[in-house]
């Protein structure tokens, strides 16, 4: 099995929504705060998890 882990941390209020603009993919906060998004994909299998997103070179 394979899960994606996408969290966006916002300097928006505790409470504040987002919106999806009109192309369909893009995600603001509705006060236009600053923002970030990350993704991590996960694999989990019979052995264990492996992280597949983590850049070749990472210790």
């Amino acid at each position: 099995m394979t899960i994606a882990i996408e969290p966006m941390i916002t300097m928006t209020k505790a409470g504040e929504q987002t919106d999806v603009l009109a192309d369909g993919w893009t995600v603001v906060t509705r006060d236009r705060c600053l923002a970030a998004h990350f993704e991590h994909t996960v694999a989990i299998t019979d052995d264990g998890c492996e992280v597949l997103t983590l850049p070749a070179d990472y210790p």
